[in-house]
């Protein structure tokens, strides 16, 4: 045998001796807990975890409804007469002041109409005075028996159909004027300019589009619905009159589309009398103030309304676990085992705990470590001390 293989034998001989130990190891270890594992499920050393006994207690929960953010008035601008923009005086998102001149339509025409409205007037008035002369005259010598009593009294007719043209005209003069007061748009209220569709050279007519709308924002209305059983919860199912409801009810805040809450506080003003039939759902009012001008109209968020909740059944969150979008617990049964228990739980929560609605009563203890890795269905365990 020549020296190589006497060293390649030599090293087969130590090496596979070795490799032979390590996978026995492995085995034996995987075996032990595997061992562990089965003889906890067949009810052996129970596992040692925390635990919680189900008790009632009190918690400060809020609840959020989807808002619509309005101005307190949002005025459309509409034109009163028919014209070409020619001048766009503001831009949107500006500050304006009641009055204050937003558009200018064109005026050629206007002013032409007032120029003959005017001069009709003017001509009217002539033909007056001349008719009055005529009538005075006729008058003389009716009292002189010079004339008769029908050639006075269809002079008096003359006059007196002057004067109404007079007032016809006067009239036409005054709708002119006014007609061309509407060349210039002016803002109905304070508040804030909105989008602006139609610019300069564009058609305005009062049957057409708006200009724009003007919102005053310095307090805003945030607008959320509550159902039927909600608002008869509120009213303590009519114990109080909606009225005091509202006046009773808590300061509330809003939360912004970016998540973040709102500085100022709102309250309540207002709960539409009339259910929408199709929703079943009553539109509710909520006013804040709005000085820094941050919120705007057609914004969205959610109106938060604090609510304590007295006398619930109140569980850790961690103690829970999903499956297939229902919530679940580990409940101990008086073996001491662990039985997976479907349980209900109130949308609203503190971020600690939830309010217990169906699949607990009080005085049942359950998981609340190791859930899902330490404890499964059956495994058999004890609170720790």
């Amino acid at each position: 045998m020549t020296k190589n293989k006497m060293s390649e034998l030599s090293l087969k001989t130590h090496f596979l001796p070795a490799v032979a130990m390590a996978a026995l190891m492995l085995l034996t270890a995987c075996g032990s807990k595997g061992d562990a594992a089965g003889q906890a499920a067949q009810g052996g050393a129970p596992v040692q975890v925390e635990t919680y006994t189900v008790a009632m207690g009190s918690i400060d929960l809020v609840n959020s409804y989807p808002a619509t953010i309005k101005g307190k008035t949002d005025i459309e601008v509409r034109p009163q007469i028919s014209g070409f923009i020619t001048r766009v005086c503001v831009d949107e998102g500006q500050r304006v002041s009641r009055g204050q001149t937003l558009f200018l339509i064109d005026q050629v025409q206007l002013q032409a109409a007032v120029q003959q409205a005017q001069a009709a007037v003017t001509s009217a008035e002539a033909q007056v005075a001349t008719a009055q002369l005529t009538a005075n005259n006729q008058k003389q010598l009716l009292d002189k028996n010079i004339i008769s009593s029908y050639q006075y009294e269809t002079a008096a007719l003359n006059l007196q159909a002057a004067q109404a043209t007079l007032n016809q005209a006067r009239a036409a003069l005054v709708s002119a004027r006014k007609n061309l007061s509407y060349s210039v748009v002016t803002a109905p209220s304070n508040g804030v300019v909105g989008s602006i569709p139609n610019r300069e050279g564009s058609l305005a007519s009062p049957s057409g589009p708006a200009l724009t709308t003007i919102s005053d924002i310095n307090e805003v209305y945030a607008y959320f619905s509550l159902n039927e059983k909600q608002i008869i919860a509120l009213t303590h199912s009519g114990a109080i009159s909606l009225e005091t409801a509202i006046k009773q009810m808590p300061t509330v805040q809003l939360r912004l589309s970016d998540g973040s809450t709102y500085a100022n506080q709102g309250r309540v003003s207002t709960v539409a009398g009339v259910l929408n039939q199709s929703t079943g759902s009553a539109s509710v009012r909520a006013l804040f103030p709005n000085n820094n001008g941050m919120l705007r109209s057609g914004a969205s968020g959610e109106v938060l309304i604090p609510v304590n909740s007295s006398n619930v059944l109140l569980i850790p969150q961690k103690a829970t676990y999903e499956l297939q979008d229902m919530k679940y617990v580990y409940v101990v049964g008086a073996d001491g085992k662990a039985v997976g228990t479907p349980i209900k739980v109130l949308p609203e929560n503190d971020g600690k705990q939830y309010v217990v609605t169906e699949g607990l009563k009080e005085g049942d203890v359950i998981v609340v470590e190791g859930v899902g890795t330490l404890v499964r269905d059956g495994v058999t365990v004890a609170s720790k001390k």
